[in-house]
């Protein structure tokens, strides 16, 4: 078991099973089959992402470095939240971006009774430490607990 300490950009308590991306995470190539056709699973669809491509990012701790691509992302991650369709957290070993973090604030100011913590700033220890399947708990205040 290690703890993490890193920033909170949205609050929140959390635990949940890990999912590990250790490229950057494109937030619309990822989760638009999900939102556009209804992959009830949630499945990452980025063909990149080879970490991640194809396994169910629905309730899991997603664990990556940083988000790319598009700014569609902010508002992808906003939606995800609002059709339920959101990991449990988002964890970032480095700084998120601002489009990134503009969705998961406005997620968790808008949208009632949806929570998706959201913590960065955790360190590239963090990302090599924390494996799929790994049972993760975000803490209020910013502690990450992975076991």
């Amino acid at each position: 078991m290690r703890e993490f300490k890193g920033r909170v950009v949205t609050p929140g308590q959390v635990t949940a099973e890990a999912l590990v991306s250790t490229q950057g995470f494109n937030t619309l190539a990822s989760f638009q089959m999900a939102l556009q056709f209804g992959d009830k699973q949630v499945k990452c669809g980025d063909q990149n992402n080879t970490d991640i491509h194809g396994k169910p990012m629905i309730g899991k701790a997603l664990c990556l470095p940083q988000t790319i691509g598009s700014t569609t992302g902010g508002l992808v991650l906003y939606c995800a939240c609002a059709m339920e369709k959101s990991p449990a957290c988002m964890l970032f070993a480095n700084h998120i971006d601002s489009l990134a973090a503009a969705g998961a604030v406005l997620a968790d100011v808008w949208v009632e009774g949806v929570s998706m913590p959201v913590v960065d700033c955790l360190g590239d220890e963090f990302l090599a430490y924390v494996k799929d399947g790994m049972t993760v708990t975000v803490k209020e205040d910013g502690v990450v607990v992975v076991e």
